[in-house]
């Protein structure tokens, strides 16, 4: 694997909490609309499960909630995913700057 390819992965694939939470910042989602907006948004593909394992440890770990509607689960973030979220973008920040 390529040095490109491999930041790539790690900043999308081997990190979705941060795409996830940017997400549900916006609004709440369905869990199987997520892999979507990420696609469209981000320009990745995710796995079909993986965004759920995501999502139940983000809500396992008080970064995100839900709620059922209708019979089904839908995702928000909490003020504790909306400080990691802020941490993430700050650390990004951070490092883009160092790289100039």
């Amino acid at each position: 694997m390529l040095p490109l390819e491999r930041l790539q992965r790690s900043n999308t694939k081997e990190n979705l909490w941060i795409y996830i939470l940017s997400l549900l910042k916006e609004r709440e989602f369905y869990g199987w609309e997520i892999p979507n907006l990420i696609e469209k948004k981000f320009d990745f593909k995710t796995g079909r499960i993986t965004p759920y394992r995501v999502l139940y440890r983000l809500e396992k770990d008080g970064f995100v909630k839900s709620k059922i509607i209708e019979r089904r689960r839908v995702y928000q973030i909490t003020e504790k995913g909306r400080e990691e979220l802020d941490k993430a973008k700050n650390f990004y920040r951070k490092l883009l700057k160092g790289l100039k």
